[in-house]
């Protein structure tokens, strides 16, 4: 096996054009997209990217520039993505359903001044009043129409009238086919990996104001190389991915768009996760690798129309994102027939770091070995200059070519982040078994003090899982008079069970230490998601201070 030290020596970063230049001398006939029915082969997409990167540079885009995409999966995006780098300008990724809050104050932070949308009045609406206040000076609208297939092209046309947005004919909008209007001609930029940042990838901002994430061209080579030797027995130009994670993600931006440029993979857009569409089109064209959170995994789960669908096609699903229940691994797996397996990583780490293998030897619970050139340390949590004993829990610190240059315009944030520059601390706590296999125990941030005793509360979600009856959980920390905190757990139910919290409570009895024993269970309807569908704490915290408040408020 290759050393972290030897494969990095080895690794020889690349502008990531380049590997959009090799698939198009290889696979240029072969699909690239399949957007809701309506294929584009590479052939098609490199001239999109050539168009569009000529009429790009001729209003004004150079190296360095950021250009904002605000695009759900279509084939727009993988277009203006490579063509933006292409010129040595950086993509900034902007979450379509954002707020125009949050996007202005993305607009801003980066100093994009073209954003490129649909004219889908949802997207489009936000994007113009950010315009109008004073943070772009260009939108670029592509039809969402021409995208389409017949008879949904003409049926969008003919009543969709309601949900296209108008556009002005003025000098701030620059509509797709002006934009395109050209022989596809343009000055490729001289891009050195190392220095040149190809996207900011701004972090959720759900501990305070968002970061972009600085990712070279370097750090994105390399975890897409990382991501071929993780799926060593992808074929190429042969697989068929599907593509439900949004690319504005940075997972689905590598493992689902980088990789299958890569590999020449047919990328299968999903706009949205719905799924009647997810198997339908998995069934439909055969699919055979995904990357998902695992509340897509779960849904899969337990929706009871997956059984009506074949999709013995799909080889490999990799989960990320989130930590991914062993019984949802399990369950998944039975049902498929294929391989799950965990990765873990961060915006910060292109994003993979971790993942297991696929040769038999993956460890339920585990995030798995670090990828190639990649080293994890653990770090004490007081004091994290020093390292942990093997064994011995610590924050996971990720050491590899594919960590960020640091945070966009936030020096001491970097500083904070970075050990030394280059050794980043994720702010996770976990530990490494005698074979290297990584564990996470929880994050630093969630973990839950009781009588002085660290608790986490992956360790009360993982045996909530066990459960039957338990479809999804979050167990977040609550006062208490006299523990200090306690843990507290939000539980929803599989469809058609009833259970107790009493009998939840005596299942946990031989599952976990009486110190771990939540305070309270409280079932509801749904959790709290992100707007990629992991389960978010951050509004069950925020629902249970204000709780808080208002009973001191009455007690006074």
């Amino acid at each position: 096996m290759t050393s972290a030290d030897e494969w990095a020596a080895n690794f020889k970063a690349r502008p990531l054009g380049e590997y959009l230049d090799d698939t198009l001398r290889v696979y240029s006939e072969r699909p690239a997209t399949d957007f809701l029915g309506k294929t584009t082969t590479y052939a098609e997409l490199g001239d999109m990217v050539d168009r569009i990167a000529a009429g790009l540079q001729a209003m004004g885009v150079k190296k360095d520039d950021k250009v904002g995409i605000c695009l759900p999966n279509c084939p727009y995006y993988p277009a203006f993505y490579y063509a933006i780098l292409n010129l040595g300008a950086t993509v900034v990724n902007v979450n379509p359903l954002y707020v125009e809050r949050e996007m202005s104050f993305q607009v801003r932070d980066s100093g994009a001044k073209i954003m490129v949308t649909l004219d889908l009045k949802v997207i489009y609406d936000k994007i113009e009043a950010v315009r109008k206040e004073g943070a772009l000076e260009k939108v670029i609208v592509c039809p969402m129409a021409d995208i389409l297939p017949q008879p949904k092209k003409l049926l969008f046309t003919l009543f969709k009238g309601k949900e296209r947005a108008k556009i002005p004919s003025d000098t701030n909008h620059v509509t797709y086919s002006q934009l395109t209007a050209n022989a596809g001609k343009y000055e490729r930029a001289q891009i050195d990996p190392y220095e040149q940042i190809a996207v900011l990838q701004y972090t959720g901002g759900t501990t305070g104001v968002p970061k972009g994430a600085m990712l070279t061209h370097a750090n994105l080579s390399a975890n897409m190389e990382q991501m071929r030797e993780a799926f060593i027995t992808a074929k190429p130009g042969v697989e068929r991915m599907m593509c439900v994670l949004p690319f504005f993600h940075v997972f689905a931006m590598t493992v689902c768009q980088n990789l299958s440029v890569l590999i020449g993979a047919e990328m299968l857009l999903m706009p949205r996760f719905e799924m009647k569409m997810f198997l339908d089109l998995a069934t439909r064209k055969k699919a055979t690798l995904c990357a998902g959170v695992p509340t897509i995994y779960n849904a899969i789960n337990n929706s009871p129309e997956t059984k009506k669908y074949d999709l013995s096609s799909i080889k490999l699903c990799m989960s990320g994102g989130a930590p991914l229940p062993v019984e949802v691994k399990q369950e998944f797996e039975a049902l498929t027939g294929c391989f799950l397996v965990e990765g873990y990583g961060l915006s910060e780490s292109s994003p993979v770091a971790c993942a297991n293998p696929l040769d038999g030897t993956a460890r339920d619970g585990s995030i798995g070995l670090p990828v190639a050139g990649t080293k994890i340390e653990f770090r004490d949590l007081e004091d994290p200059t020093k390292q942990v004993p093997k064994g011995e829990k610590g924050e996971v610190c990720i050491i590899g070519p594919q960590v960020m240059k640091g945070y966009w315009q936030r020096p001491d944030e970097s500083e904070k982040t970075l050990i030394n520059g280059s050794i980043l601390r994720t702010g996770d706590v976990g530990y490494e078994d005698a074979d290297g296999f990584i564990y996470l125990v929880d994050r630093i941030k969630d973990l839950i003090i009781c009588s002085g005793y660290n608790v986490y509360p992956r360790v009360i979600e993982e045996a909530l899982y066990q459960h039957p009856a338990v479809e999804e959980t979050i167990v977040i920390a609550v006062p208490d008079d006299y523990r200090g905190q306690a843990p507290k757990a939000f539980v929803k139910l599989r469809e058609g069970e009833n259970v107790s919290s009493d009998d939840l409570m005596g299942f946990l009895k031989s599952h976990i230490s009486k110190i771990e024993m939540p305070k309270e269970i409280v079932f509801r309807e749904e959790l709290p998601k992100t707007l990629v569908g992991k389960l978010s704490k951050k509004e069950l915290v925020e629902e249970e201070a204000e709780k808080r408040k208002a009973e001191e408020a009455a007690t006074a």
